[in-house]
Parts: C-alpha cells; sequence; structure tokens
C-alpha cells in the first residue's frame, strides 16, 4: 500500500457512548482506520467491537496504556471523562500518538495548557472533537459573515445549546459527577456555544464573561443549567445558554450591522446529509409595516460525509502531513480549543464568585 493511500491508525481509549459516533466517523473516513478499541478490561473492549459491528481485525486492548503502547496506532481518540484527559492525553503525546480529544477538553486552562504543551513538545497534532466545525455548512456560513458588504460588522451573537435530560442521566451520567465531569452543563452544552461565539468573532477572545443570575446545579454542585453575557472592549456583545434542563435547542443567530445570519441546528443538523440556514441582508419592513423586505433567504449546503467523518478526515490529514512529510503541527485547532477554554473558565469563576464581571486574559 503506497504512502498516499495508507491510512492513519486509530485507538479508541475508552468505551464511552460518544465513542460509538466516532468508531462510525473513522470508518467512514477514507484516510483513516480504527485499529483497537482499549477498554479497563478486554471483555468490555471486545464487546464495544462487536456491539458496534467493528471489522473482526479491531484489536481488543486492556488496559489504557495497550492501546499507547501498540506500536502499530498513530493516533488516539479519547472519550474518557474530563477528569482524566489531561492524565491519559498527555500519556499520548509522550508516547508520540497524535490526539484527538473530546470536549470539553480539560476541567481548565491550567490542565490544557498541560495537554497542549505535551503535545508542543512531542511534535503530535492536537484537535478537540467539536464536530460542528467541520461540516460544509460552517464555511458556507462563515464567508457570509465575513462579506462586509451583505453582512457588515458583528455587532451581538446569541448562542443555545439545551436538552431535556431524563432522571437516569441526571443521577449518574458522568456530566453531572463533580469528580468526573464538574464542570456539567457549562463544559458539555456550553462548550458549543461559546465555540460559536468565538467563531462568528474570527476567535477574538471577549474582554469580559458575566454570568447570569440563577444558574441551576445538582446536590453535588455542579451546574446543570446556566447562562452568561460576553462583551467586548468595541461594544460587540454574546449571550450564551446551556441546560439539561430544557428541550432540545441548538440555535445561533449573528447579527451584523448589515445583516443576520440564523441556524437551528448549528451543533449536530437535523439530516445528516445536509445542513441549513437562513440569512437576510439590508431587511425593512413594508410600506405598511405588515411584513419584512426582503425576507430571509434559506441556504443548504450538502455533505459529502458526516460533519464526525469529516473531522477525523481531517484531522488524519494533518497527521499525515506530519507523519509522511515531516510538517509541524497545525497551531490553529489548539489555538482555538485553548480559547474556548479560557471563557469557559471566566464563566465558571463568574458564577463562583456571585456573578461579578471576570475579565478574560489570553
Amino acid at each position: 500500500m503506497s504512502s498516499a493511500t495508507t491510512p492513519i491508525r486509530f485507538g479508541i481509549i475508552g468505551c464511552a457512548e460518544i465513542a460509538r459516533k466516532v468508531s462510525r466517523a473513522i470508518s467512514l473516513s477514507p484516510n483513516a482506520t480504527l485499529l483497537a478499541v482499549g477498554s479497563r478490561s478486554i471483555d468490555k473492549a471486545q464487546k464495544f467491537i462487536s456491539d458496534n459491528g467493528l471489522p473482526s481485525s479491531t484489536i481488543p486492548l486492556a488496559p489504557y496504556d495497550a492501546v499507547l503502547d501498540h506500536p502499530s496506532v498513530d493516533a488516539v481518540y479519547v472519550p474518557l471523562p474530563t477528569s482524566l484527559h489531561v492524565t491519559w492525553a498527555v500519556a499520548a503525546a509522550k508516547k508520540g500518538k497524535h490526539v484527538l480529544l473530546e470536549k470539553p477538553t480539560a476541567l481548565c486552562v491550567e490542565e490544557l495548557d498541560v495537554i497542549l504543551e505535551a503535545c508542543r513538545e512531542n511534535r503530535v497534532q492536537f484537535m478537540d472533537s467539536t464536530m460542528w466545525m467541520h461540516h460544509p455548512r460552517t464555511e458556507k456560513m462563515g464567508e457570509l459573515i465575513s462579506d462586509t458588504t451583505h453582512f457588515g460588522e458583528v455587532k451581538t451573537v446569541d448562542s443555545i445549546f439545551t436538552f431535556m435530560a431524563d432522571e437516569d442521566f441526571l443521577q449518574n451520567d458522568i456530566r453531572v459527577k463533580p469528580d468526573l465531569d464538574a464542570l456539567g452543563a457549562l463544559g458539555d452544552a456550553g462548550w458549543y456555544c461559546i465555540r460559536s461565539i468565538l467563531w462568528a468573532n474570527s476567535y477574538q477572545l471577549p474582554k469580559t464573561a458575566v454570568a447570569l443570575r440563577a444558574p441551576i446545579k445538582n446536590n453535588a454542585g455542579v451546574i446543570i443549567a446556566c447562562g452568561a453575557q460576553l462583551l467586548w472592549a468595541d461594544g460587540r456583545s454574546a449571550t450564551l445558554n446551556c441546560s439539561f434542563l430544557a428541550h432540545l435547542t441548538m440555535q445561533m443567530t449573528v447579527i451584523g450591522t448589515k445583516g443576520a445570519l440564523h441556524v437551528t441546528d448549528f451543533i449536530i443538523p437535523y439530516e445528516e446529509e445536509k445542513g441549513s440556514f437562513t440569512f437576510v441582508s439590508d431587511a425593512g419592513f413594508t410600506e405598511l409595516v405588515t411584513g419584512w423586505v426582503p425576507v430571509p433567504s434559506k441556504h443548504e449546503v450538502t455533505a459529502d460525509l458526516p460533519q464526525e467523518a469529516r473531522m477525523v478526515r481531517e484531522f488524519s490529514r494533518l497527521v499525515k502531513l506530519i507523519k509522511e512529510e515531516g510538517k509541524e503541527p497545525e497551531t490553529k485547532w489548539p489555538e482555538i480549543t485553548r480559547k474556548t477554554q479560557l471563557v469557559i473558565d471566566a464563566v465558571k469563576k463568574s458564577v463562583d464568585n456571585g456573578f461579578e464581571p471576570v475579565d478574560i486574559i489570553g
């Protein structure tokens, strides 16, 4: 097999539910293959392989170290609880494995910096698994909000991700356990909101974060619903709301001086094969103020692969450049991750400090 067709060989560390989706994505990506699944027990790894219809050639390994020690594994996907990310992402980097890390990537930016430094020192690619970033719709939306003629300058963004968790989730899921994922809804759902706000603002960090009053916490003190306002020195603003206690909503609105964009399924498209959004420019009212002129136009973008497979494809492309051409790791992805984590930290600090404004320093 020539280097042009040799796939990047993945190992998965941990059999979390989201790993089912990513294992499928690896199988769909033309430049990747799933070599091994690691768990704390061989039986659990084998069950994951069988339950998900993975090829019989997929190797079950235990414990997690066995994935990192396997000489044929090029890259690892790490869907472990957030509290374990720094341990296993750093261990992977030190073994020369490229790291695709589930979000939230760390409990705080200090932990993330340890991960990113290990990746830099060992020349391995880092990327977080924020899948919607890789949908072709995202690129198209970016083109429109960058059009100064029809959109102008960004003034405000509103981003919401909520879902109604059942009682079993609220009692037992790792995302509500302080020892496993202490960021709760802010780290899980809020990550997407903050990333979308940064994306719409060309990744320029806001100056200040102010948590909205009356967040909801469970009995263990983990946030299960909260909101925040983000403010820039030039007058731009954004709001985010994330919750495990409200109906499924994945909505983003970006408002400029000359136009507005609205998408109602920005994290997971209603349909896997395509995604849509609306855009309007220079809107006004009809003569008797009975309607809009013009009405927002609907844009539909088809995808050649599911967004998670496109993520794996892009990650594998970058790994291949490092492995086969001696290129340096792409710095864009760790930089975006770190900015997202900085804002997460600021919102959490504002919640903890009685909703006082918190300055964000990059």
